[in-house]
């Protein structure tokens, strides 16, 4: 750990030891840019999604969604960012649930 940062700081940064920032960003939804200024403490975006996103993808953090059950943090940001769609019923259903009361939407 680098100057007592929070765990997942240096989660990610252990991640991005064993592959690439690009390929961490692709793993939590964030792009190469997010994840860099994550690491440097510069981000001026959700800290607390990009934290949400480490936690699902790499600390097995994980919330119970009102339609699918028990799915990975970063999985569940990733449905929230989902433009609407009607080809599948599912993704219907998690489009609607994350803008109509989930307790774990960040929209």
């Amino acid at each position: 750990m680098i100057n007592n940062e929070p765990e997942w700081v240096a989660v990610l940064r252990e991640q991005c030891k064993i592959s690439s920032q690009k390929e961490v960003g692709l793993m939590i939804g964030y792009s190469n840019a997010v994840v860099n200024q994550a690491l440097k403490g510069t981000y001026k975006g959700d800290l607390k999604r990009v934290e949400s996103a480490v936690k699902g993808a790499f600390m097995n953090e994980t919330v119970e969604c009102p339609v699918v059950g028990d799915i990975a943090t970063h999985v569940c940001l990733n449905y929230q960012k989902k433009k609407f769609t009607s080809i599948n019923p599912l993704l219907v259903q998690l489009y609607r649930a994350c803008r109509n009361g989930c307790p774990h939407s960040k929209l």
